[in-house]
C-alpha cells in the first residue's frame, strides 16, 4: 500500500511539477528523488516484486544500449550522465507497474493524470485569457499555452492532454452521484479537448483524430474508422488553427522532412548503435521531429529494435485482452472482465494519441511514455492474474518477429521519407 502511495505521489509531482514554481524553484528541495526514493524502500519491503512482462528487461537493455551508444563515441563521462538521467525512468517504470495490481488502482492512476491534466488546463485557460498563468508562465510567443518543466512546450501539453482524454471517458461511464460524476468527468475530456485547440499543435490536433480511428475500428471495423479519419481530417482544415498550414512544401515541414533525411544518413553511418543519445543536434541544427527516427539516429538498429520491441508489447497486450475471450464462471466475473476490457480499450487509444503526436515530435526519451507504458504493464499483469487463462509474453519466442517487425519499419519510413522528399 505504501509503496502505491508515494509512486502515486510521485506521479502527480511528475505531472503537476509544483517544484518547478517560482515559490518552489529556488527552494533546493529535491521533491522528485524523495518521493521516488520512499516508493524505492517502500516496494523493496513488499512481498510484491513481479518482472514477469517483457518491458522490465527490454527497458533496462535500452538504458544500457543508450549509454554504450556514448561510449562507442568515447564520450564515457556522457554515457555515465545519461545513465543518471534515465535510471529514474526505469525505476519510476517498475515501481508503477508493480504497484498496479487491481483493476481499482489502474482507474485510480488514471484518476491522478487526469485531474492533473484538468490543472494544466485550468491554468492554459488563465493563461489565454490574461497572457500569464499563475505559475508566472507568459503565452509563447505566437500565442500557445505552455506550462513549467517538460510541459513548457505546447506540443508536449498538448501530447498529455490527448492522452488523458480517453481516461476521461472512461471514468464518466462510471456513474453515480446522480448522474454529476458523469457530468463531471464528461465536462473534464471537453475541457481537455479545449486546451488541445489552445496549444494548437499540430500533432495534438491529428492525435485526436487518430484516437477516435482506433475506437470506431475496434467498434465498428477498419472502413468506418477510416472514413471518419478522412472526414474529421476535412473538418479540422477547416477550423482555426496550424493543419491549415499543414503542407509538405510548407516551410515547418519542410524543415522536418530534411532533419528526418539527416537522421537517416547519421543511422545508415552508424547502423549498429547510432551516433551517440542525445547528439542528433551535434549533426544537424534541428532535433529530429520525430520519435523514432530519433532513436535509429542515436541508437541505431539495435537500440531501435529494442525500443521499438518495447513500445509494440504495450499495443500487443491491450490487443490481446480485447481478443481474449475468457470462461466466466459467474456474473461477477462478467462484470470484472467487462472493466477489465473497458480499460484496455481506453489505455490503447491513450497509446495511439501519444505515438500519433510523438510521430511528429522527438519524445523517444521522456518520462511520460514510461509511465503510460507503466500502466499498460500493470494493467496487463493484474488482469492475467484475475483471468489465468490469458497468454503472457515471453521475448525469447517472439524475438526474431520483433527484429524482422524493427527492420520493416525502419524500411517503411524510409520510403515515407523518399516520397516527402519528392513531393517537397
Amino acid at each position: 500500500m505504501l509503496a502505491f502511495l508515494f509512486i502515486v505521489v510521485y506521479l502527480a509531482l511528475v505531472l503537476l511539477r509544483p517544484q518547478e514554481y517560482p515559490q518552489w524553484v529556488d527552494s533546493g528541495i529535491p521533491f522528485l528523488p524523495i518521493a521516488l526514493a520512499l516508493a524505492s524502500l517502500a516496494w523493496l519491503v513488499s512481498r510484491r516484486k513481479r518482472f514477469d512482462a517483457p518491458q522490465y528487461l527490454l527497458l533496462t537493455l535500452f538504458l544500457l544500449t543508450t549509454c554504450v551508444s556514448l561510449m562507442l563515441t568515447g564520450w564515457m563521462g556522457g554515457a555515465m550522465d545519461q545513465f543518471t538521467v534515465f535510471a529514474p525512468t526505469l525505476l519510476a517504470f517498475v515501481l508503477l507497474a508493480n504497484a498496479i495490481d487491481s483493476s481499482r488502482r489502474s482507474v485510480l492512476v488514471m484518476t491522478v493524470f487526469v485531474v492533473s491534466a484538468l490543472v494544466l488546463a485550468l491554468h492554459g485557460v488563465e493563461q489565454a485569457a490574461q497572457g500569464v498563468g499563475w505559475t508566472g508562465m507568459p503565452l509563447v510567443d505566437d500565442g500557445r499555452i505552455q506550462y513549467v518543466g517538460i510541459f513548457s512546450d505546447p506540443n508536449d501539453l498538448g501530447m498529455l492532454f490527448v492522452i488523458c482524454m480517453p481516461m476521461a471517458i472512461l471514468l464518466s461511464s462510471r456513474g453515480g452521484l446522480f448522474g454529476l460524476r458523469r457530468l463531471f468527468w464528461l465536462g473534464a475530456c471537453l475541457l481537455l479537448l479545449y486546451g488541445v485547440y489552445l496549444t494548437n499543435s499540430r500533432g495534438a490536433l491529428l492525435a485526436v483524430v487518430a484516437m477516435t480511428g482506433v475506437y470506431v475500428w475496434q467498434r465498428r471495423g477498419p472502413v468506418t474508422a477510416g472514413i471518419l479519419g478522412v472526414g474529421s481530417l476535412l473538418v479540422l482544415q477547416l477550423m482555426p488553427s496550424r493543419l491549415q498550414e499543414l503542407d509538405v512544401s510548407e516551410a515547418s515541414a519542410m524543415g522536418r522532412v530534411d532533419a528526418w533525411y539527416e537522421g537517416m544518413q547519421m543511422f545508415i553511418s552508424n547502423p549498429f548503435f547510432g551516433v551517440g543519445t542525445g547528439r542528433f543536434t551535434d549533426y544537424h541544427h534541428l532535433t529530429a521531429h520525430n520519435s523514432i527516427i530519433l532513436v535509429l539516429a542515436e541508437n541505431g538498429f539495435i537500440g531501435f529494435t529494442i525500443w521499438f520491441t518495447f513500445v509494440g508489447y504495450c499495443f500487443w497486450m491491450m490487443l490481446r485482452i480485447l481478443r481474449h475471450s475468457p470462461t466466466l464462471a459467474d456474473a461477477a466475473a462478467q462484470t470484472a472482465w467487462r472493466r477489465d476490457r473497458a480499460i484496455a480499450l481506453t489505455l490503447l487509444i491513450s497509446l495511439s494519441g501519444f505515438f500519433a503526436s510523438a510521430f511528429f515530435l522527438s519524445r523517444s526519451y521522456v518520462i511520460l511514455l514510461y509511465l503510460l507504458a507503466a500502466l499498460v504493464v500493470g494493467h496487463f499483469g493484474s488482469v492475467r492474474d484475475r483471468f489465468p487463462d490469458l497468454a503472457g509474453f515471453e521475448l525469447r519466442h517472439d524475438l526474431l518477429r520483433w527484429i524482422a517487425l524493427s527492420a520493416l519499419a525502419t524500411v517503411g519510413f524510409y520510403s515515407v521519407l523518399k516520397v516527402l522528399l519528392a513531393l517537397g
